[in-house]
């Protein structure tokens, strides 16, 4: 591994990764260089290199690739068969120790699969999950899978319990999570045979199991980390994004109804910024793939500049954190036992 400067965090971000690419993330990593982050911008020479004309920074550093996978593709065929794509080159810069990290935007199947393939689990991972904070009423909530695993079993969500408590305690300083599992219904013969299973794995596990969380109590205080599988998880926070953003649009056009709701709205305003800042994606930037050797950070595919800057900004924190260290000790010494 390279040495670096102490307090240096090295990203590798694909540079053509995304609805927007490559001019949005490129300036996506010329909002967030700095001494303490240098980002090693992956892609083609030829596309990136135009919108780094005058950058006149040493924090940012062009990767040349020599192509790119797009999300029609099968990812693991594609990751398998394009070794110098800007995805597998982002990801085997990370697993060459050249990078901490790696940032992306594309193809979340092809992110995915240059995880496993390239980067790889941690011992005793059996299925790394997407992991987001949610921002719920009484502080932020984990909730995992957001889309790595569609079909699971109930020995999965109970690793998911595992991973999200090891992310609760390290990046969010809570001592002893609380464990929920999403379902249909608070009494714990409610369910599908994953969750009646997944159930009573984890409340015979050591974690801090509280039983089941509804859909309607996700954001109030039910547990600090609720697990479910991928598919559920996935629509789940889709839904989420989408009712803010109605909901959002909705308080927006109330406002401009007459002249009473127009100062009323101008009123409102520094709240309802608060409130957007809170629910919009774009704050965080992206969510990361837990349970791999390195940190792998899953960005939206219309991700712009800022989502692209938070999310390098996201994945230096959780560097700083050693997220991926505590899960590697944790869940490998569990393995070892």
């Amino acid at each position: 591994m390279e040495s670096r400067p102490a307090g240096m965090v090295t990203l590798a971000l694909d540079a053509e990764g995304g609805d927007h690419a490559p001019e949005e993330v490129v300036a996506g990593a010329r909002a967030a260089a700095s001494p303490e982050l240098k980002v090693l911008l992956v892609g083609r020479p030829e596309i990136v290199a135009p919108y780094l004309d005058g950058i006149g920074s040493a924090n940012v550093e062009l990767v040349p690739s020599e192509a790119t996978i797009s999300s029609h593709e099968e990812p693991a065929k594609a990751v398998r068969g394009r070794p110098m794509s800007s995805t597998v080159l982002g990801a085997r810069l990370v697993s060459e120790g050249r990078a901490q990290g790696f940032v992306g935007a594309g193809s979340t199947g092809a992110m995915l699969a240059a995880g496993l393939l390239v980067v790889k689990r941690v011992r005793g991972v059996k299925r790394p999950a997407i992991v987001t904070v949610l921002p719920g009423m009484s502080g932020p909530v984990v909730f995992l899978d957001a889309g790595a695993n569609a079909d699971c079993r109930p020995e999965h969500l109970l690793e998911f319990g595992a991973l999200g408590s090891v992310f609760a305690r390290y990046a969010l300083d809570i001592e002893r999570p609380r464990v929920g599992l999403l379902n249909i219904g608070e009494e714990e013969t409610k369910g599908s045979e994953l969750a009646l299973g997944a159930h009573s794995l984890l409340a015979a596990s050591g974690l801090d199991f509280v039983g089941n969380v509804e859909g309607r109590d996700l954001l109030f205080d039910a547990a600090d980390v609720v697990v479910t599988d991928g598919f559920t998880g996935n629509v789940a926070l889709k839904l989420l994004e989408g009712t803010a953003r109605a909901l959002l649009l909705r308080v927006r056009q109330a406002g401009e109804a007459d002249l009473r709701s127009k100062v009323g709205s101008l009123l409102l305003r520094p709240a309802l910024r608060e409130v957007r800042a809170a629910l919009d994606p774009e704050e965080y930037g992206g969510t990361y793939l837990l349970g791999l050797r390195g940190l792998v950070v899953i960005c939206h595919g219309n991700s712009s500049r800022v989502a692209i800057a938070n999310a390098l900004r996201f994945g230096a924190g959780a560097v700083r954190q050693g997220i991926v260290e505590a899960v590697e000790r944790e869940l490998g010494r569990t393995a070892d036992g």
